[in-house]
């Protein structure tokens, strides 16, 4: 058999780099890694944006975005939205949320605008709620945003975990900063639920039914009566319709008392 001519050589190894190219998942076997300070132009947040390998699936939206505003994203939301679309992301730092920023569009305003544009525009960023939320709802991490254009006050945290799976206690306005405040924890326990109540020492554990005469979040007193004595009984909630007494609520109560506030932390 003659030898392949140089040219003739080419052609054939051309040809089989195409054909392994277009095997299905060939161009997404690898994980793809999440872009670092991600920045977008537009409104929407799209794979592409958070993923520089996302192949076919770049257009896949994952979430809106206000012009010039910061958003936080779930980590493990944006995993399961790539996954189904062929996009594997391992997310082997464990990371639990992205922070995505829409740059600005260009100004068109008077010299006086222009300049509280500018003002604005050097202020630190501002934790902010993104749309309204009513008394009772539980913040999640698509509840908060960065903005420019709210004013903080003396309790506004930095963190958005300081308020994220809180209870709001009044209605807030989308654009709203961010104040400690706004929050408590939530109630596991509400006035007039029938709940559990243990009383463990020594190995010996007695559960008995009660009902809650007070609302409670975990860790908090809260007063029950046992409706067979009508006796009333100091516990501490631990759960949704759960609570303590005896040594195990001297503890948590002892806990409460040598926790700094979430205020003091911030």
């Amino acid at each position: 058999m003659r030898p392949l001519k140089p040219l003739a050589l080419l052609l054939l190894m051309l040809v089989g780099a195409l054909a392994f190219a277009t095997l299905p998942g060939a161009a997404l076997a690898a994980s793809v890694q999440l872009r670092q300070d991600v920045m977008v132009s537009g409104s929407l947040v799209t794979l592409g944006d958070l993923f520089a390998e996302a192949g076919p699936a770049s257009g896949v939206v994952v979430a809106r975005i206000q012009p010039g505003q910061t958003t936080v994203l779930d980590a493990t939301q944006v995993q399961i939205i790539a996954r189904s679309n062929g996009v594997d992301w391992g997310n082997l730092a464990g990371q639990r949320r992205i922070v995505v920023q829409a740059s600005a569009p260009a100004p068109r305003a008077e010299p006086r605008a222009a300049a509280a544009a500018v003002a604005r525009a050097s202020q630190a960023p501002v934790l902010a709620y993104a749309h309204s939320l009513n008394t009772g709802d539980i913040v999640q991490p698509s509840d908060l945003t960065w903005s420019r254009e709210s004013v903080a006050g003396f309790d506004a945290p930095r963190d958005p975990d300081a308020v994220i799976g809180m209870a709001v206690r009044r209605p807030l306005r989308e654009g709203d900063a961010v104040s400690l405040r706004d929050v408590s924890a939530p109630m596991v326990i509400r006035k007039d639920d029938v709940i559990s109540v243990t009383f463990a020492v020594g190995g010996l554990n007695v559960t008995l039914q009660a009902k809650a005469l007070t609302d409670a979040a975990a860790g908090q007193a809260v007063s029950v009566m046992n409706p067979t004595s009508r006796k009333i009984l100091q516990a501490v909630a631990t759960a949704p319709g759960q609570a303590v007494v005896g040594p195990e609520a001297d503890q948590l109560k002892a806990a409460n008392r040598l926790a700094p506030s979430r205020i003091a932390l911030r």
